[in-house]
């Protein structure tokens, strides 16, 4: 029997002259969901979506596997990251054959080992937590700004110039997407300058020390601070708000297990996208080249038939291990986050020096832009001793 086309795939409602670009910009979770529930419904694991070029979306341990490991056939030159400056470049959209090489070039400085010889000075970076009522989502977004900064570059950076060129990041599509070309000229001349200390004057032992040397070194630095920020960001603001409204799980002890579930019901990364570099028949169904192929980290960490209760924030599920390949927030394979030991660090060392929390209102509902964040905010207070 010979493949189908992708008209055999489910897919959500459209809508006449856009199909789905409209729920794509204003609800993508809720579109997604409707896929997903479609496809488990027609006994797969895959549905199409009409973006203005062939794309499906897969959510299976499986789908992501095969997209996650298989370089040559998933390609990421092409897939959404080219459209924001801010992530066009480096390795992260690097291909088979010369992206592992590049990992390899980069991974000593974003490695454990390399992150504890900094972890004083990350620490010291850390602001106050306030004596009343604050904004996690605000403090988290201030913390990582100041925390990145001394990671990256030993607190050097200016942090006005700083948080002017990460802002338009927070803000919805397609603002992130927009050129700023001045703006990404003022923060690469600081780059270049911190640069030139490092190498003119010995070295030193901050992110850019290490990457600065490297070929595409500075725009490495660039891309991968971009990266860093907002994820980071939204991740621990969550983290900060469960902990608030189940305030046992409040020790240290637990807070990895905490970030892990935090990490299932909210990855930032809510959505990866690679290009078919060949055609591929996934189940029976033709996909074709060039098409968008799609995974869902957020799909994937709430699948019923992988998670039980998989809307209940629960840690003590981490007492087992994951679904193999269910479990994405920093994505899988040869191309695991660069910075998912830096996200690490800087979350569990925030936690820890937090003193209890309670819940004092707020929206937790999940938006997504570039990143999936709270829609906010989380109002939380340090809870009265006892």
């Amino acid at each position: 029997m010979s493949p189908r086309g992708l008209g055999a795939l489910p897919e959500p409602p459209t809508r006449p002259g856009n199909g789905h670009l409209q729920d794509w910009a204003l609800s993508p979770l809720t579109l997604i969901e409707d896929g997903a529930a479609r496809a488990r419904a027609a006994g797969g694991d895959l549905f199409r979506l009409r973006l203005g070029l062939p794309a499906v979306v897969g959510f299976s341990p499986t789908w992501n596997r095969a997209l996650l490991s298989d370089l040559a056939t998933f390609r990421s030159a092409g897939s959404f990251s080219v459209l924001v400056p801010y992530l066009s470049g480096g390795v992260i959209l690097s291909d088979a054959p010369g992206h592992a090489g590049r990992r390899r070039l980069m991974n000593p400085g974003f490695g454990r080992a390399h992150l504890a010889a900094l972890q004083d000075r990350i620490r010291a970076a850390l602001p106050p937590v306030p004596v009343g009522e604050f904004d996690a989502l605000a403090w988290a977004d201030h913390a990582v700004l100041r925390l990145l900064n001394a990671a990256y570059f030993s607190g050097e950076f200016p942090e006005d110039l700083l948080h002017a060129f990460l802002a338009p990041l927070r803000r919805p599509f397609p603002a992130p997407a927009w050129p700023r070309p001045a703006l990404f000229l003022r923060f690469d001349r600081e780059v270049r300058r911190l640069a030139h200390a490092r190498l003119s004057g010995g070295g030193g032992d901050d992110l850019l020390s290490v990457l600065a040397p490297l070929p595409g070194g500075l725009e490495e630095t660039r891309v991968s601070l971009a990266a860093a920020h907002d994820t980071t960001t939204h991740a621990l603001a969550y983290a900060l708000w469960h902990l608030a409204e189940q305030p046992q799980w409040h020790a240290p002890e637990h807070h990895p297990a905490v970030l892990k579930e935090t990490l299932r019901l909210h990855p930032p990364g809510w959505m990866g996208s690679r290009r078919l570099g060949r055609d591929v028949v996934w189940n029976g169904v033709r996909l074709p080249r060039g098409a968008l192929a799609l995974y869902s980290p957020y799909l994937s960490g709430r699948d019923p038939t992988l998670w039980p209760a998989p809307e209940t924030f629960n840690p003590g599920r981490w007492a087992q291990k994951p679904p193999a390949w269910a479990y994405l927030p920093f994505g899988g394979g040869e191309r695991l986050c660069l910075g998912m030991h830096l996200a690490q660090t800087l979350i569990l060392d925030t936690l820890a020096a937090l003193p209890p929390l309670r819940a004092v209102r707020g929206d937790p509902t999940p938006q997504p832009g570039l990143t999936l964040g709270p829609r906010g905010p989380l109002v939380v207070a340090p809870a009265p001793s006892n």
